[in-house]
C-alpha cells in the first residue's frame, strides 16, 4: 500500500512537505510498558510466593494493556498522512473510513498553530487552516507544525 498523496498527485504538483502525527502517540503504551516492567522487577525483589504471584500477573495484565496501546498509536500513525504540495494542502486519516481534507494554497487566508508548553518541547501541536470561502480545518497533534506552517505560508 503505497502513500495517499502519491496517488493523487496532479499532473506537474510535488510534495514540498510531509509531515506525520507526532510520536507522543506512543506515551501511553510507553508508560504501560515502564511500569509492566516495574512489576516484573518488583515480582523478582520479593520472596512472598503471593505477592510473587500478583506482580505477575498484574505485570502480564498491563503488558497486553502497553502491547494494544502501541499498536493503537502506529496504526494511528501508519494511517495519517500531512502534506504540503506546490498547490494544495492535505491531510489524510483512517484506513478503512477515510476522512480527507484539502486546501488549495491560493484559497488559504492564515495559518494558525497551538502548542502546549510540552507541545513546544517535544515540537507538536495543531495547526488551524482557515481558507476564504472553504470554511476551517484542524489538524491535530502533528510533528513540526511550524515547519508546516512555513511551507504553506511561503509563497
Amino acid at each position: 500500500m503505497g502513500r495517499y498523496i502519491d496517488d493523487i498527485l496532479q499532473p506537474g504538483e510535488k510534495v514540498l512537505y510531509s509531515t506525520n502525527a507526532h510520536w507522543m502517540f506512543y506515551l501511553p503504551a510507553i508508560g504501560a510498558w515502564v511500569l509492566a516492567l516495574i512489576l516484573l522487577i518488583l515480582s523478582r525483589a520479593t520472596t512472598t510466593e503471593g505477592v510473587i504471584l500478583l506482580c505477575l500477573s498484574a505485570s502480564a495484565v498491563v503488558a497486553i494493556a502497553a502491547l494494544y496501546w502501541t499498536a493503537k498509536a502506529w496504526f494511528h500513525r501508519w494511517t495519517t498522512e500531512t502534506d504540503v504540495t506546490n498547490l494544495r494542502v492535505v491531510h489524510k486519516t483512517g484506513f478503512i473510513k477515510r476522512r480527507t481534507f484539502e486546501m488549495p494554497l491560493d484559497k488559504v487566508e492564515s495559518v494558525d498553530v497551538n502548542q502546549s508548553i510540552l507541545g513546544r518541547i517535544l515540537d507538536y501541536g495543531d495547526v488551524t487552516i482557515q481558507g476564504v470561502g472553504e470554511g476551517k480545518e484542524t489538524i491535530s497533534t502533528i510533528a513540526k507544525p511550524l515547519a508546516f506552517r512555513s511551507f504553506i505560508t511561503a509563497r
